[in-house]
């Protein structure tokens, strides 16, 4: 008898066995691969910091490789308020005491020439995004004490007796967007909401201001940088207006960036505008310098390189400045992440005049020369650092100064000086965080202390 031989009926059986087999073989790989990278990414996360603060802080600081985080580090310092009698802590040879209690989230002030000082009660506007980016950004909020509501208001605070406390305290403006900056300029109040500079007929000595603001200039508003700053101009025409970075490194696109990351100059008379200054992430405190006149301001870098990187900054800006954001940072390191590439720029991309180290959120700019802090605090600039979330352990959390020379710049190898700390408390949670920061007409240091809820006092003893 002859054998049957396989009919081709039965070879697809065959292959079709070999094909599971290969796939099976596939997703166990897979599956392993996946695991190993799993593990590493945990390893690696979060990442942690390598060098000081003191490292990257300076003229001259250390830029080390960057790391690049797909899962980003987070740790930021929970808010637990001022418990009892708990105040920050003051320097040596300084003290401090409240100045004002009761505010709702006070971010910004302005003193207005008879001494009586404007304090900007103000949040994010309502963020837009749902999803998973949305509920991380809200829980970061929330945790970081800023998912509140946005008071919208303009408080007016005196303290007519001169003893250090603000005995009045009423609503001086109200029905605005998310204000911050103020300035006064021929007989006007500008202030900067997130959509707008707008301005107000303003009498000395007034407590409350109910004329309808008018509008000077339009705003690209909100995104992650929402508040924005206007300062009086040393020409004393024009107002300078900074409004940062929609996003981290321009991940939405150019587009949804246009005429952000810039220092506007604005003419107020004519309502006209120009871009004075780019690439610079999130420009917020601004000031001029009292020896030169020039503009200054501190800038917050980018996040999600590493704990190490990119130093927050204080630095000079002239007309035509460009400091890379988003393809560079610390005049000419190239970000990796950017697309599409800028080559042309790196050559171009100017470098910042001081380091004031990595992620400390630089916020509020004030210079030395009114005040009356003893000589150590009498030529420099105070810097208010709100605090991290992208780098452990966390920094910021305090106010700092920095000395400078004679040349009108920061002083050679000089490091940030502590003026104020104990904003977090021993087990690391915030009682509060600084943000801006102005002398008083005594030539105290005052401190807005946005989920302290306080304007604090720093004086000489």
């Amino acid at each position: 008898m002859v054998p049957l031989r396989p009919t081709g009926l039965l070879q697809p059986a065959r292959f079709s066995t070999h094909g599971a087999m290969r796939k099976h073989i596939l997703i166990v790989l897979g599956l392993i691969l996946l695991v190993i990278a799993a593990g590493v990414a945990y390893l690696a996360w979060p990442d942690k910091a390598k060098l000081s603060i003191d490292a990257v802080s300076g003229k001259r600081p250390t830029i080390g490789a960057p790391r690049e985080q797909v899962i980003p580090t987070v740790d930021v310092a929970k808010v637990v308020g001022w418990q009892g009698s708990a105040m920050p802590t003051p320097a040596a040879g300084l003290k401090v005491q409240p100045f004002a209690s009761g505010l709702d989230h006070p971010r910004w002030m302005y003193r207005l020439p008879n001494g009586d000082v404007l304090v900007a009660e103000t949040n994010s506007p309502p963020r837009e995004g749902g999803g998973i980016t949305g509920w991380v950004m809200k829980v970061l909020m929330g945790r970081a004490g800023a998912g509140t509501p946005s008071a919208n208001r303009i408080t007016l605070l005196r303290d007519a007796n001169g003893d250090g406390v603000a005995e009045t305290k009423t609503a001086f403006m109200t029905g605005l967007n998310s204000p911050f900056g103020m300035t006064l300029l021929d007989g006007q109040l500008y202030v900067a909401n997130t959509d707008a500079l707008v301005r107000v007929p303003y009498t000395e000595g007034a407590t409350k201001i109910t004329a309808k603001p008018e509008l000077v200039i339009k705003l690209n508003p909100g995104g992650n940088h929402w508040a924005r700053n206007v300062i009086t101009a040393a020409d004393g025409k024009t107002l300078y207006v900074s409004v940062g970075s929609s996003s981290n490194i321009a991940e939405n696109g150019m587009e949804a960036e246009k005429y952000r990351a810039n220092i506007l100059q604005v003419w107020p008379a004519d309502k006209n505008w120009r871009i004075y200054a780019a690439g610079l992430r999130n420009p917020n405190g601004m000031a001029l310098n009292p020896k030169s006149g020039q503009l200054w301001t501190v800038v917050n870098e980018r996040d999600q390189l590493g704990s190490d990187l990119a130093p927050d900054y204080l630095t000079q800006i002239e007309f035509g400045d460009n400091f890379g954001w988003p393809w560079y940072y610390w005049g000419g390191y190239p970000d990796a992440r950017v697309e599409p590439k800028n080559p042309q720029l790196q050559e171009y991309s100017k470098r910042p005049d001081y380091a004031l180290g990595p992620h400390v959120a630089a916020l509020g700019l004030t210079f030395a020369p009114d005040a009356k802090l003893g000589a150590r605090f009498a030529n420099g600039a105070f810097v208010g650092e709100h605090g991290s979330w992208n780098r452990k352990p966390v920094s910021g959390y305090k106010v700092v100064y920095v000395p400078f020379g004679g040349n009108g710049f920061p002083a050679a190898n000089a490091k940030p000086v502590d003026v104020l700390g104990g904003f977090l408390d021993k087990d690391g949670k915030a009682q509060g965080r600084p943000v801006g920061v102005i002398t008083d007409k005594s030539g105290a240091l005052l401190v807005a202390d946005d989920v302290g809820n306080r304007i604090w006092r720093v004086s000489a003893r």
